[in-house]
Order: structure tokens, then sequence, then C-alpha cells
């Protein structure tokens, strides 16, 4: 790669030399290492936090609006399409006008969405709002790495990236109980008005703290053409993928969708060749290390993401907790991952990204499996140590696929890279959601009549059977009102174990997506860019 330069500005119009990495540089607050970290982990924590605790307040907001099931699973999909179809090109806005910029007008309009959710007295404003909330969280995050890859260093870079995670794992832990705690004691909308005032800090502190850094050589016009393709292809891929479930993975519409993402894919990497400024230069996959990286990304986020997503059915609906309960009962998988963050920036940065990425991710698969031994009875303690397992194998993921990522990215395309670093989260954690769903659906289909029949109780019409497998696949019991006692004690063993069989075997494909995964960590290695050209402030 070339030598660059790096535009260091307060604001459009003042430039002025970086500082190299090695020299001491001018103190001050705006564009010191550890402020700028501060500043972007208040940010990325309200947009992580939204993650887990809107799912909280559905139910409530159900209930409040008359909203239809259909109507509820939009305010979580509107939100995931929109952050998922726009990270790449967000990441491109950072490059081109500059991260603090993009990072700034992120937090703005994430509040303010948020805001007008809690206002809002119909479910189509709240679904409106939360696509809103998706589309300037798709700016807030790859910003936030682009500061980060800008602003520190090599030799520091892991463990920024590592405290980073702490955030994010924190925030995802605590948003089931935060929001269970908000709804029953305050209102739904309190999840969302939490978000202005933590949006108001985020911004006072981005004006103070945020030094803009633009290489010389950024990018000055935009691929609209390659933008359309892009976000086409991706909103058909992830359209397939939450629709899937619904429509059946043999129905034509599922793969109509997903051929025309394959058909939108195909013409973007065609239209990027021919482009003067691609939106993403296709050469920076010839690094085997980033796309390695890409590629570990999805695959931790099917066996992460996937997995958990029966272990919340399986708290709630199986052991009968409450939310808050449940979130609680998780707080070994996001402790671990809190703790373990910075730890794995700490070895990385020592070792490598190879044997800590090898060594999570076979840890990761570890855990799985002992998740596929869960049983109806099994106590917390048991519980407890496959959770820390899981978040002690995901925490050197989390950080070094990152870092990997973009690190291995040239420094104008940093805002790329952290929009790649996302969207591969994104979609792999609805890919695992919507395989490892599949892999439910098709283990309970099959084993709840012969279940059923072997319990000795009455045979069930196609239809019953059917409705009634729809509701043993998230864990619940079809006891239909004014069942004697003991039928629906039966009724609920029944269900409960045909829901455990279909979790065991949905871990146990995902133990075996990790077990892949170590395999492809072996082609990682530490970021050959990271830290050039940066070093703005003192550490």
């Amino acid at each position: 790669m070339t030598s660059q330069t790096t535009i260091d500005a307060a604001g459009p119009g003042d430039a002025t030399p970086a500082a190299p990495a090695d020299r001491p540089p001018a103190s001050g607050l705006r564009g010191h290492p550890w402020f700028t970290l501060i500043t972007v982990a208040v940010g990325v924590m309200m947009v992580a936090l939204d993650g887990t605790i809107v799912a909280i307040a559905n139910p409530a907001i159900q209930k409040d609006l008359g909203a239809t099931f259909a109507q509820v699973q939009w305010i979580t999909n509107g939100y995931f399409l929109a952050l998922a179809v726009s990270l790449i090109t967000a990441g491109k806005l950072g490059d081109r006008f500059g991260h603090r910029q993009t990072f700034l007008v992120g937090v703005v309009g994430f509040a303010a969405a948020s805001g007008a959710i809690g206002l809002s007295g119909s479910i189509g404003a709240v679904v409106t709002f939360r696509v809103f909330q998706g589309l300037f969280g798709a700016l807030l995050m790859p910003a936030a790495l682009g500061l980060l890859r800008a602003t520190f260093p090599a030799e520091k870079l892991n463990m920024a990236i590592g405290i980073w995670g702490m955030v994010i794992g924190a925030s995802t832990a605590g948003g089931p109980i935060l929001g269970g705690v908000l709804v029953q004691h305050v209102s739904w909308q309190s999840v969302f008005f939490i978000n202005v005032p933590v949006g108001a800090i985020a911004l006072g502190l981005g004006i103070v703290m945020l030094l803009d850094h633009r290489a010389e050589n950024a990018p000055r016009s935009f691929d609209l053409p390659g933008i359309a393709l892009l976000s086409g292809a991706m909103f058909c891929l992830v359209w397939a993928l939450i629709k899937a479930p619904a429509w059946g993975w043999g129905d034509g519409k599922t793969w109509a969708f997903i051929a025309a993402s394959v058909l939108g894919f195909a013409l973007f990497s065609f239209w990027e060749t021919r482009v003067k400024e691609p939106l993403i230069p296709l050469g920076l996959f010839r690094s085997v290390p980033l796309s390695a990286g890409v590629v570990l990304m999805v695959l931790m986020a099917i066996a992460f993401m996937g997995g958990l997503f029966f272990v919340t059915f399986y708290l709630q609906n199986v052991h009968g907790m409450d939310p808050v309960d449940a979130g609680l009962h998780l707080l070994p998988l996001t402790g671990m991952m809190i703790v373990g963050s910075p730890l794995a920036g700490a070895a990385i940065t020592k070792l490598g990204p190879r044997i800590p990425l090898a060594g999570g991710m076979a840890a990761t698969a570890i855990a799985m499996y002992g998740m596929s031994t869960l049983k109806a009875d099994t106590g917390s303690g048991i519980m407890a140590v496959w959770f820390a397992l899981l978040g002690l194998g995901l925490a050197p993921v989390m950080v070094g696929a990152t870092e990997v990522i973009v690190g291995n990215a040239p420094m104008e395309l940093s805002g790329v890279a952290g929009g790649l670093q996302q969207a591969a989260m994104q979609i792999g954690g609805s890919l695992g959601t919507a395989v490892l769903g599949a892999v439910m659906a098709s283990k309970v289909d099959g084993d709840l009549a012969g279940n059923w029949a072997d319990a000795g109780l009455p045979k069930l019409t196609p239809a019953q059977l059917a409705q009634a497998s729809e509701a043993v696949q998230v864990g619940v019991a079809p006891v239909a009102k004014g069942t004697p006692e003991a039928i629906a004690a039966k009724i609920t063993d029944v269900a409960h174990d045909t829901f455990i069989s279909g979790m065991s075997l949905a871990s146990l494909v995902a133990a075996g997506v990790a077990a892949v995964a170590i395999l492809v960590a072996l082609l990682t290695k530490r970021g050959e860019n990271a830290g050039a050209d940066a070093g703005v402030g003192h550490i």
C-alpha cells in the first residue's frame, strides 16, 4: 500500500497533517484515543441496547396498540432490513464525508427516531420509525469502527476493539433486564425514550471529543448504480431469510428472492469492475485474511445468534421464567463476553489473531455441544457453565475478526470495512435463525406425532397437529382451555420433550458450523494496515 497522509479536522475545512503514530502529538481532549473510545462506546451502547430491549416491549406494544402478531414482527423485521441493507453504503458515506460527521448524524437520527416511536399512537408509525432507527444505526456503527481505526495505532487497536466489544456485550446483556423493569414499572414507551438522553450524551461528547480523519485518497464520488445493486441484492437475501419460516424453504417465493439476490450480487460484482470509484473495490477481497474474517464473522453469528434464539424460548417457555429472570440466567454468557473482550484484545495483540480465534471457535463448538444436552429439568448451575463457555469463546472472535477485517483494509476504506463487519454479522444472525429454525421445525414436525401417540394422548387431526407443532417449536405446550390437569401435564411433557429434541439437533448443527469456523480462523492474520497513518492524540 502506498504511503498516504491523513486529513484531521475539527470540522469541515480544517486540514492539517496527521501526527505520525510514533511521534508525541499535541495534548488535548479532541482526538484523544481513549476519549474517542468512550464517545463511540456511548453511541454504540444505544444501538446495542436497542437490539435486545425492544423484544421485551413487543407484547405490551401489541396489547396497547391492538396490533396483530404479523405487525409486531415488523417492529423487528423493519429495523433489521433497514440496518442490514444500509450498512456498507453507510460505511462508504463515512469514508467520503468523514466518520465524525457520519457518527454524529447517526446518533442524532437514532435518538430522534427513538423519541418519535415513544410518541407514536399507531403500529404503522412505530414500524416506520423503527426503519429510520435502522438507517441511522447503520450510519453510526461503521463510523464508530472507522474512528477507532483512524485514532488508535496498531499496537493498541485490538485493546480498543476489545473494550468496544465489551460495551456491546454489556448492553446486549442489560437489554432484557432493563427492558423488563421499564415495561413492568413505567411503560413500553420508556424503552424508546431512554435513547434520547443517551443520544444527547453521545452527541455532546462527540462534538467535544471527536476529531475527523480522512485519507488523502478517500473516495470523492458515489457509485450510485453499485449502491442500488448491492442494496437490492441484500434486501432480497434478507427478505428471503425473514420470510422463509412462514413461506417454507420449499416455497417458490423463497427461492425466487434467493435467486434475485444471487443475480443482484453477480451484477454488482460485474459493475464494480467497470466503475472508476467502486462502492466496494473487489480487490479488497484479494486479502485472504480479510475475506477469512468476513466468513468467520458470518459463521460465528450463525452459531451464536441462531443457537441463542432457541435458548430464550427454552428459559421462558420450558422453565417458565419471566423475561427479567431469563435475562439474569444469560448473564454468565454476556458476563464472560464483557470480561473476555478486553482480555482477548490483549491476547490478540501479543499472539496475533490466529490462535485466539481458533481457540474461541473451538470453545464455541464445545459450548454449543453442551447446550445440546440441556433437558427440561437441567439446573441453573449446568446451564451457567455452558453459557459462560459460550461467552468466553465468542469474545476473541468478536474482537479478532473485527480487527482482521478493519485492520486489513486500506485506511480510505475503513468505513466500508466496518460496514462489511456489521453486515456479515447481521446476515449470519439471520441465516442462523432461519436455517436452525428450519432444522428445529423439521425435527419437531417429525417427532411430535409419534411422541403424542406414545404418551397415549387423543389422536390429532392434521390441522390440529400442524397447529400444535407451531406452538411446540417455541416451547409452548398446546393445552386447550378446560383440559383436565392430568392430560394437560402429559401434553406439557410431550411438548417440552419434543421442543428439546429439536433444540438439541439445532445446537449440534451450530456446533458443526463453529467447528468449520476453526479452520477458517487459521487463515487469518494481523491487520497489515492497522494503525497506518493513525495516531492522533496521545495514549
